[in-house]
């Protein structure tokens, strides 16, 4: 039996994940650039996984040009044909691929569901030129934080699957307060119905009687995992909030808010890589000479005045020595106070007694 592709925490649709297929010949060596199979072109529209769409056109439910097509392995061209799952149709391609950060709310769903009365996330992103595009997993209503959305299925598939290793953090808050013993049975793995649980890193923040906070970190991951797995350990996720997906973070970006993703964070999760913040450039070596000061009208700039600073051990002898020459001239003989000449009392004019006029 083939094991279950696990996904990230609360990724509730799987099937909007183009999934691999190693054995499936590549567009390049049948020498056909232009055709692509019709699974993988369903995939990449966020219809459902490879896998399930070749469900759905087995049993009639894709239609080519008005034509309900049943073969699998089926190749159309995407710029020219016109695909209809279900009464949806899929206009031939051409258009730009849209990438997206959203800072999900709570009670917003995530679901391309047409009929869906709720606030989707997709609906939030609001620039007119987006096209279709849809959620790279999910997040349950309940949950809040990072989603990325897209219309780019390959994208979404090396972000979602585990041996790229596009990690997820989440600021989790339960109730009651979290023992030791419970951080090493989530850190080693908790048995699900799915099976073991690869484990995850545990950072606490605090705990106190009524309430743990935390910081969860997965690689991989069950369908809502996070929850399920407090609740095995016997604690109740009170929040939940995603606020990493590999690079990037929630810093400046107020829930219900979105932005586009750089050409550089595109990059990076396509490479696949850990949740470590984006790397600011590198600071300028400080072992390199110091650059000569410019000079302004025939000025001497700071390091040619710095030059001619006196060196502090410099300046404290030379200051010393003044010190000790004034100290010298003060004590040179000179003619005291008894050999100074004073008129005797004759010479001295008399004083009138007070009151004798």
């Amino acid at each position: 039996m083939k094991p279950k592709t696990r996904h990230s925490e609360d990724d509730l649709d799987s099937d909007l994940i183009a999934e691999a297929e190693p054995h499936e010949p590549s567009d390049v060596e049948t020498g056909e650039d232009s055709l692509v199979r019709l699974n993988k072109f369903l995939a990449s529209q966020g219809v459902a996984s490879r896998r399930k769409c070749d469900e759905l056109i087995a049993a009639g439910h894709v239609s080519v040009d008005g034509e309900v097509v049943r073969e699998l392995g089926l190749r159309i061209d995407p710029s020219r044909q016109e695909v209809e799952v279900d009464g949806r149709i899929f206009k031939p391609e051409g258009t730009r691929k849209r990438y997206y950060l959203l800072n999900k709310p709570r009670g917003v769903v995530c679901t391309n569901e047409e009929r869906e009365i709720r606030p989707r996330a997709v609906d939030l992103i609001t620039d007119t030129r987006k096209g279709r595009v849809f959620t790279v997993g999910r997040l349950d209503e309940e949950s809040e934080g990072l989603i990325l959305i897209t219309n780019d299925g390959d994208f979404a598939q090396r972000v979602q699957h585990p041996r790229y290793g596009v990690e997820k953090t989440y600021e989790v808050d339960v109730f009651g307060k979290v023992e030791d013993e419970s951080l090493r049975k989530i850190r080693e793995g908790v048995h699900l119905a799915e099976g073991r649980t690869s484990g995850a890193r545990v950072l606490v923040k605090s705990r106190r009687a009524e309430l743990s906070r935390l910081t969860v970190t997965l690689g991989e991951g069950m369908n809502r995992e996070i929850r399920r797995v407090f609740a095995r350990i016997g604690h109740k996720v009170l929040r939940l909030r995603r606020v990493r997906i590999g690079p990037l973070g929630d810093r400046g970006l107020k829930p219900g808010r979105w932005r586009e993703l750089t050409r550089e964070e595109i990059a990076v999760l396509q490479k696949g890589e850990a949740a470590e913040p984006m790397r600011k450039k590198p600071r300028r070596r400080t072992d390199r000479p110091p650059r000569k000061a410019k000079t302004h009208s025939g000025k001497p700039g700071i390091v040619a005045r710095m030059e001619k600073v006196e060196p502090l051990a410099a300046r404290r002898a030379r200051i010393h020595a003044e010190r000790e020459q004034f100290g010298a001239r003060a004590r040179s003989p000179q003619r005291s106070r008894t050999e100074s000449p004073q008129r005797s009392r004759a010479e001295s004019p008399r004083r009138t007694p007070r009151g004798s006029r």
